[in-house]
């Protein structure tokens, strides 16, 4: 039998020599006929096939390669210089020896993310904006050139015309470019790139040539690149593959940026930083698969030869077939690999979304990729008539330019979804302004698909959404204030909660530090809410400690009797702890908030009592601290004084003069009346840019001055008018008295010359000086005239033109 096989073998092998090659004859038709090979296929045609990916043919290799080798500016082009802040920001990142250099392609995707929103929400009212085929499919994909250290970032998205190129990538400024320049140069992260709208420019972190491609539906297709020397160049492109539609960024990398060419790298990045991208990434990737090839014929005739058959084998063979021999062998493809493959969170039970991937979401949201986890966020969804899910995010931080232009932009961080499609983020009436610090996203399944986005703002299922979300935003901040040890006692919890609760030890304080002007801004718009935002309030006061207290912990604290709750303004603590105001009502131990924001001003006049307390300002009239039986002598005993006082300071402006209950040691202050301006506001109206100080005089308080009756100063004053009211020193050191009350008492004096001479003559004499005592005069000596001092140095430098007239020469 084995002799038979071998045999065989040998008669297989000759009769294989005398056949023709059959390779070299196809080799010789191919070279025969290539002439009248016309109608190739063009790349256009497999855009998007898989598994072989974007071909192409070889007159797109051979431009490609030019281009590839060129890495300069094309000729052809036109050129433009960048606009100057674009020019700083880029200077800033070539030059940057920030670490973190991975930021670039989470930057790119989210572009290339927006962009794909955009046409999505297009395809909303105009379904042929999409196209057909591959131009429809909404994806991401990253394709690497290893060779020639390109990396490819490509998207399906809306494009960009050649205005838009210009316009976007270099000559006008975005408002984020100054604001993160200006952060970047005062030591700023540039981490958070993407906050300001520039995230684009972190492209050149690791690469020294940049190309970028783009296709819209409204215009050709053209091409941008720079080699960040401060100019770009912009030409329509005849050389690339066509897009269809959107936009490829083709990166050359530095030599020290190859780490970026490995697909293990790139996966792990898009994971980190791209995971709830809500479209397809796609990266063109290699692998090793298991095929089944057929086997060599002498590894079958081996086979063969050490096998032993039975008779029964034999016959079996016999009656069948015999199958052909194979064997298994790894071979290397390429394929189009998903990276991320995670269900919108907002979608998922909160119950299974963990700590770790709320975060990761809020900084794919938020584009801020920094260590710091939001403060707190809530997750929830709504049925009955209209049906929402949302995720609420409180950021860590408030943003850069959040109170800057709080009135006059319309922005807001809030993701509109209609089931799960992007409409906008530009709905500012999905949460109030004071809200607008919050972040996150909105899902609806009610609201209508394809309307404008006016028609949509109009709906009547935004307002029933915008009134859950506000209650759902502020009881994720009251929680956040329940949750804080430093808040609320934690006597009645369990060991383990206490442990909890001392992780989130200050979070209510970091919380208000951070946006607590947003929740006092939200006291004067929002009368609806102001009684559940008044318990959000916080606020130092005389028995504070340096501590932020609630308006529940300071009624707790009150004295009995007390109606009122007394607050005072003012530009600082420290200046408050010192104001006379406070004298009396420290010594009998009354608690006083000390408010020292400006927008507390406001703020006052609008939140009027909170749980039937009334709020007092200790600085204006209508101060009780309880009855005082002697006040109606004093009153008797004082009356002389204060009827010669106020007709003394007639020219002032004084409403009246009158006994004061709320000084110890100082002689007297200057109040306003209850609804007029404190001393404080007026300052603050004073600083306005476009004040106009003869419209504000209606709004000051009529101004009270108020005399301590035990005081050694006011007492002496009785007793000299009692003796002498017509004394003209007396007269002017009741002037100085008030004035200074004034100063003390937070106002501006009208006329500071004045009040500076008054000192000065009451230096003079406790000097023992004459008030005639004058001014020791100067000697002045003359001086030559300009003309005759240069005519005199000219003469001396050139005597030789001496015999010349002046005017001559």
């Amino acid at each position: 039998m084995r002799k038979w096989a071998l045999s065989c073998a040998l008669l297989l092998v000759l009769l294989l020599t005398t056949l023709p090659d059959p390779a070299k004859r196809l080799q010789v038709n191919a070279e025969e006929s290539s002439d009248e090979l016309t109608d190739l296929p063009k790349v256009e045609e497999k855009l998007g096939a898989v598994p072989h990916g974007l071909s192409t043919d070889s007159e797109v290799v051979q431009r490609e390669s030019e281009s590839i080798s060129r890495k300069t500016l094309r000729n052809s082009a036109e050129k433009f210089e960048f606009q100057a802040e674009v020019s700083r920001l880029m200077d800033i990142i070539i030059n940057s020896l920030y670490s973190n250099k991975d930021i670039f392609l989470r930057e790119l995707i989210s572009n290339a993310s927006d962009a794909l929103d955009k046409i999505r929400f297009l395809a909303l009212t105009d379904k042929d904006v999409l196209g057909e085929g591959d131009a429809a499919k909404l994806e991401i994909q990253i394709k690497l050139d290893k060779e020639n250290k390109i990396l490819s970032i490509r998207d399906r998205g809306v494009g960009m015309t050649k205005e838009d190129l210009i316009k976007n990538l270099g000559t006008i400024a975005k408002s984020g470019t100054s604001a993160f320049v200006e952060k970047m140069q005062t030591g700023g992260d540039l981490n958070l790139i993407g906050q300001f709208g520039v995230g684009f420019y972190s492209v050149y972190l690791v690469a020294d040539y940049v190309e970028v491609v783009s296709k819209h539906n409204d215009d050709k297709q053209y091409v941008w690149e720079s080699k960040a020397d401060g100019s770009f160049a912009i030409s329509e492109d005849t050389w690339n593959e066509p897009l269809g539609r959107g936009t490829e960024i083709k990166l050359h990398l530095r030599e020290e940026a190859k780490e970026y060419l490995e697909e293990g790298k790139l996966k792990d990045l898009v994971k980190k930083y791209s995971e709830f991208i809500n479209f397809p990434i796609y990266l063109w990737a290699t692998k090793e698969v298991d095929v089944e090839v057929p086997a060599d014929e002498e590894e079958s005739s081996e086979e063969e030869d050490t096998t032993t058959e039975t008779p029964e084998e034999e016959e079996t063979e016999d009656g069948e077939e015999k199958k052909p021999k194979t064997k298994t062998v790894k071979e290397t493809t390429t394929e189009w690999e998903l990276l991320n493959d995670m269900k919108a969170v907002w979608l998922r039970n909160p119950k299974e979304v963990t700590e770790e991937e709320y975060a990761k979401f809020y900084h794919s949201l938020a584009k801020d990729f920094g260590d710091d986890k939001p403060m707190s966020w809530s997750h929830f969804s709504a049925e009955g008539d209209v049906e929402f899910k949302a995720l609420l995010f409180v950021p860590p931080k408030a943003p850069h330019d959040l109170y800057e232009s709080y009135y006059n932009a319309n922005k807001s961080n809030l993701k509109l979804f209609v089931r799960r499609v992007f409409i906008s983020d530009e709905f500012d009436d999905l949460l109030p302004k004071y809200l607008s610090f919050l972040m996150g996203i909105v899902d609806s399944d009610t609201l209508p698909l394809n309307v404008s986005r006016e028609m949509l703002q109009q709906h009547s299922s935004l307002k029933t959404i915008k009134k859950k979300l506000i209650r759902k935003a502020l009881d994720m901040i009251r929680k956040l204030a329940e949750e804080d040890p430093e808040e609320y006692s934690n006597k009645e919890k369990t060991d383990e909660e206490k442990s909890a609760m001392e992780k989130k030890k200050g979070q209510y304080a970091k919380f208000w530090n951070e946006f607590g002007k947003s929740i006092k801004l939200g006291i004067i718009e929002d009368a609806t809410n102001r009684n559940r935002l008044a318990k959000l309030l916080r606020f130092e006061s005389s028995k504070s400690d340096g501590k932020l207290v609630s308006l529940d912990e300071y009624i707790s604290r009150m004295k009995s009797g007390q109606k009122d709750i007394f607050y005072l303004t003012g530009s600082s603590k420290e200046q408050l702890e010192k104001s006379p105001f406070l004298e009396q009502l420290t010594k009998k131990n009354y608690e006083v908030i000390y408010f020292t924001d400006p927008v507390d001003e406001y703020l006052m006049q609008y939140l009027m009592d909170y749980e039937d307390k009334k709020f007092q300002n200790v600085s204006k009239e209508g101060l009780k601290l309880g009855k005082d039986s002697k006040l109606k002598d004093l009153k008797e005993s004082f009356k002389e004084l204060t009827d010669w006082w106020k007709k003394a300071l007639d020219t002032e402006g004084i409403d009246s003069v009158k006994i004061s209950n709320r000084l110890h040691n100082t002689p007297c202050v200057v109040v306003t009346s209850k609804y007029g301006w404190s001393s404080n506001m007026e300052k603050i109206m004073q600083a306005q840019t476009l004040s106009d100080a003869s419209k504000q005089a209606y709004m000051r308080g009529k101004r009270v001055l108020e005399i301590n009756p035990k005081h050694p100063i006011v007492k002496e004053l009785r007793d000299k008018v009692a003796q002498d009211s017509e004394d003209v020193g007396l007269k002017q050191t009741a002037r100085l008295v008030y004035q200074t009350a004034l100063m003390e008492s937070g106002f501006n004096l009208p006329d500071p010359k004045d009040f500076a001479s008054s000192i000065y003559r009451s230096v003079q004499k406790s000097l023992d000086l004459s008030p005639d005592a004058a001014v020791e005069e100067e000697e002045e000596v003359e001086e030559p005239e300009v003309e005759e001092k240069e005519a005199t140095k000219a003469a001396e430098e050139y005597p030789e033109y001496e015999q010349y007239d002046k005017d001559e020469l």
